[in-house]
């Protein structure tokens, strides 16, 4: 299930072929995310996501950057209508209304969670007592208890789209969970799971 690349290494097929995928895969996937604005980013680009493929938004993401102010909560927090209405016409990202305003609405959410540890604290809070160790891609979960237990959470506290699958993705990528195939050459290499 794993495809080893002309540098010797294990990936996955969906990391194997395109470079930035690949890159992507090599140096980020996994690795544990636990600063506000890395993981805001994170949960506005997965909400961005849904229902598209993840290399789209990667290949997006420097001009997510520079639409979002480089996901700076406060600063997104603060945008109004007229800010809405720039992002609509922006064709570097993905214009979609209501995750637009979902990406303003968590950052506002993000920046009431300060009062009560913060963003951080509450998603890492939800990581599980132990990590699937899929051996194919059968074997990798979409949604788990904890990433349901997440999504509730997130929404009680003010936060849109942010479905357990999301949460779930969002879990894999920034290193609460560990699905890299076994096998791969970045299994345990977040130095959260061994």
């Amino acid at each position: 299930m794993t495809v080893i690349g002309d540098d010797g290494l294990a990936r996955p097929t969906w990391a194997a072929t395109d470079p930035l995928m690949r890159e992507y895969y090599d140096t980020e996937w996994g690795m544990p995310v636990r600063d506000e604005r890395g993981l805001f980013e994170r949960l506005s680009l997965e909400a961005f996501q849904s229902g598209l493929s993840w290399a789209t938004i990667l290949r997006k993401r420097p001009a997510f950057r520079v639409a979002f102010d480089d996901f700076d909560p406060d600063r997104v927090a603060a945008y109004d209508e007229g800010d809405v209405a720039r992002l609509m016409g922006d064709a570097g990202i993905v214009r979609n209304r209501r995750k637009i305003e979902a990406t303003i609405t968590n950052a506002r959410a993000t920046r009431a969670l300060r009062e009560e540890g913060g963003l951080v604290e509450l998603v890492w809070s939800f990581r599980p007592a132990s990590t699937p160790a899929p051996e194919t891609y059968a074997d990798v979960p979409s949604t788990s208890r904890e990433s349901v237990a997440l999504a509730k959470a997130l929404r009680g506290k003010g936060f849109a789209f942010v479905g357990p699958t999301t949460m779930f993705a969002l879990m894999e990528a920034v290193g609460i969970v560990d699905t890299h195939l076994v096998g791969s050459h970045r299994r345990g290499s977040s130095g959260v799971w061994a």
